[in-house]
């Protein structure tokens, strides 16, 4: 069962995480490259908030964005805002994520993303979770995949692994992380590629923040993850 309470309580404390680590960034250093290709941390904290904007649509029954090329539009006209701005902005729609996700809803419902991707409507409160911390990374301004919550980490890995699990762009694939325990990924058919190492190299690898140079692949070469 998904806890839907506890993953909100977990975006509160990693939004927090956030605003405290960008708080001690100046207006130059938002304007520099991000660890995102043609995204400066402008981009990024732009993106943070328009994306829970989209998600209390999600909760409220609307479609997530108007369209793909109005969110592109509004991250890029947001994107050069000072950083006082772009924290406040942060802070506000986290606000009113967090208002949204208190507010009393049937959890079990099925509701629609992006691309017609569907979930259940728990599980909205972990998928921003997941943009939170990854995108903290990805502003490279000293966290990194090992400073990440071991609970998030290993949810996370289940999640993508779940996620490219039957793609016949990816050959079956077997992993298997530090404690032993091995999550089968990929295709369903083929003698699996073993594929191992730390839990942060294996989280990067699949939510294509490493390469996997880090990783051990046995039965064949490290598959090439499509992107996300």
């Amino acid at each position: 069962m998904i806890d839907h309470a506890h993953d909100l309580a977990s975006v509160r404390d990693a939004t927090e995480r956030l605003l405290t680590a960008a708080g001690k960034l100046d207006n130059a250093a938002v304007a520099e490259p991000s660890r995102l290709p043609g995204w400066t941390r402008g981009h990024v904290l732009a993106h943070l908030a328009r994306n829970a904007d989209a998600l209390v649509n999600v909760l409220e029954g609307r479609p997530m964005y108007a369209s793909a090329e109005a969110r592109d539009a509004d991250i890029e006209r947001d994107a050069p805002r000072a950083l006082d701005v772009q924290l406040a902005d942060v802070r506000e729609s986290a606000a009113r994520f967090a208002r949204a996700g208190d507010a009393p809803a049937d959890w079990s419902r099925t509701v629609e993303l992006r691309n017609g991707v569907t979930d259940s409507a728990s599980r909205v409160p972990f998928r921003r979770w997941v943009e939170v911390e990854l995108h903290h990374v990805d502003l490279g301004i000293g966290y990194e995949l090992e400073d990440l919550p071991d609970e998030f980490t290993q949810r996370e890995i289940n999640f993508l692994a779940e996620r490219f699990r039957g793609n016949p762009e990816v050959p079956a694939v077997m992993i298997v992380e530090d404690d032993g325990r091995q999550i089968p990924t990929g295709r369903h058919v083929g003698d699996p590629v073993t594929v191992s190492g730390r839990q942060a190299d294996l989280l990067g690898w699949l939510c294509g923040r490493r390469d996997g140079s880090a990783l051990t692949a046995v039965g064949g070469p490290l598959p090439t993850l499509p992107p996300l």
